[in-house]
């Protein structure tokens, strides 16, 4: 049975699934709806979505989408390591601007449940890094936004010298979360 472990805004979660080895290789279920929706994890995924990163340095983020197509995140590591980073964007939430971040890796096969209402974003750790997730609504382009990963009021310590951050030209762009209507309300 999977290990759930809450972090310290509500709703984040860590899951630790079992991993079942010998000299074949292993096997391990990564995700079971009833299981997960016992232990407070309830959203539908309806999407699967897989990243690769060839450089080490490289960060995605701070993503979420607007309702109607708010997106609950399961995340987890499958090659290299990240540090992933939940920002509560809820406003009236008593930890909203505030964020909670851990290393996921395909050594820990570690999981990050992130609910709606978050901005999520993670920077690699090593280069040629794999990362996959589900959501529970589909990508929307319209519904798409962004705070900027450096912003000094939610002040993240991403474990990567600023400096050596690859980030892309519209995660360059994106405003501050003081200057951003999220839409969520806590």
């Amino acid at each position: 049975m999977p290990e759930f472990v809450p972090l310290d805004i509500e709703g984040v979660i860590e899951i630790r699934p079992d991993r079942f080895g010998d000299d074949r290789g292993f096997f391990s279920e990564t995700y079971k709806r009833d299981t997960y929706a016992e232990n407070g994890i309830d959203a539908v995924f309806v999407q699967d979505n897989h990243s690769l990163s060839r450089q080490r340095g490289v960060l995605r983020g701070l993503h979420y989408q607007l309702p109607p197509f708010a997106q609950a995140k399961l995340v987890r590591v499958t090659r290299g390591r990240v540090f992933d980073v939940a920002v509560d964007i809820r406003k009236g939430s008593p930890s909203f601007g505030k964020w909670v971040g851990l290393e996921l890796s395909a050594e820990k096969w570690n999981q990050l449940f992130i609910p709606a209402g978050f901005a999520h974003g993670f920077v690699t750790l090593e280069a040629d890094t794999e990362f996959l997730y589900k959501v529970d609504a589909t990508y929307s382009p319209q519904h798409d936004r962004s705070i900027r990963y450096d912003d000094p009021d939610i002040a993240i310590e991403w474990p990567v010298f600023i400096q050596d951050i690859i980030v892309s030209a519209k995660d360059e762009k994106a405003p501050f979360l003081a200057a951003t209507d999220t839409a969520f309300i806590y």
